[in-house]
């Protein structure tokens, strides 16, 4: 068996089209443009990268693009003052502050600082709490958009074993939340899991989002289950430099699954697009008009 490659690069730019054309609409329809504020403190290269990634593709889709840069020895004073400014600015739909913050700052503060209704990141308590109790909320992008792709490959996910490899805030307990809503048994594993391997073979769904490079295998993969690869990690090359891998052995795990997200061009590119879903989906209620249909849970 050979698996279906999901190409989430390709979902993605279908996802950002269908915000722009939403955009589009409410610009024409209702003299509306969603906003969306990014805060970086500090220098930190690779948040660099990520921030002006999302405010080249904020334009693209047509949105209002807004970002605060701030010097890494920023106060807390200073910071949660740049957060309350976009709360209150009624031209600004989304606000994400770029994570990790330096040390001095509590990062759980600042996050819970943001007015829900504009946390498109999905990470303050009340979204977080939405979610659990399955109401609306802001759901956080990146479980967000493994959930588009198992839909689609799948339709409906009702009555399917899922395995979701990792407990985190960010990826592993909203995953697991987001498919209990779509029907499925689910089990949350992690390190500690007594016979990890076993788990994992039952599971129609895994989900592989515990940060170490290529630790699932191909042997503990049921025949024709779909893995999602949330993972991101750097590797050395034997012959000099370093790659992308998964958190899954992909080679391996693709002579088994029956679907399978790369990595890179799996669930990586998803993130924005959700991110740029979700500050569309902020405005829409922000405005009380009908939400945009399949871009969020």
């Amino acid at each position: 068996m050979t698996a279906t490659v999901i190409d989430g690069k390709a979902f993605a730019a279908n996802v950002r089209g269908q915000v722009g054309d939403h955009v589009a609409k409410l610009k024409s329809e209702h003299g509306i443009t969603p906003g969306l504020a990014v805060v970086l403190v500090g220098e930190d290269p690779a948040s660099q990268v990520y921030v002006k990634s999302k405010g080249k593709m904020t334009v693209e889709v047509g949105m209002k693009s807004v970002e605060h840069r701030l010097d890494a020895t920023v106060s807390e004073a200073e910071l949660l003052a740049v957060v309350n400014s976009l709360n209150e600015d009624p031209t600004i739909h989304g606000i994400l502050v770029q994570l990790p913050l330096p040390g001095h700052l509590n990062s759980d503060l600042v996050i819970n600082s943001i007015d829900p209704a504009k946390d498109v990141d999905g990470f303050h308590i009340s979204n977080v709490g939405l979610l659990g109790t399955g109401q609306k909320s802001m759901v956080p992008c990146t479980p967000l958009g493994s959930l588009m792709m198992l839909r689609d490959h799948h339709g409906s996910l009702s009555g399917m074993n899922a395995v979701v490899i990792g407990r985190s805030n960010i990826v592993g307990k909203p995953m697991a939340q987001l498919l209990l809503g779509d029907s499925c048994t689910v089990t949350i594993a992690h390190s500690r899991t007594k016979d990890l391997p076993a788990v994992v073979r039952q599971a129609d769904i895994v989900v592989a989002a515990v940060g170490r490079p290529q630790m699932v295998q191909g042997d503990w993969i049921k025949p024709g289950a779909t893995v999602i690869d949330v993972g991101i990690n750097r590797i050395e090359k034997p012959e000099g430099g370093t790659r992308l891998v998964g958190d899954a052995d992909y080679d391996s795990c693709a002579a088994v699954a029956g679907a399978i997200t790369p990595v890179p061009g799996g669930v990586g590119p998803m993130t924005i697009a959700c991110l740029l879903a979700n500050t569309l989906t902020a405005c829409c209620r922000a405005n009380n008009l009908p939400e945009p249909v399949g871009l969020t849970a």
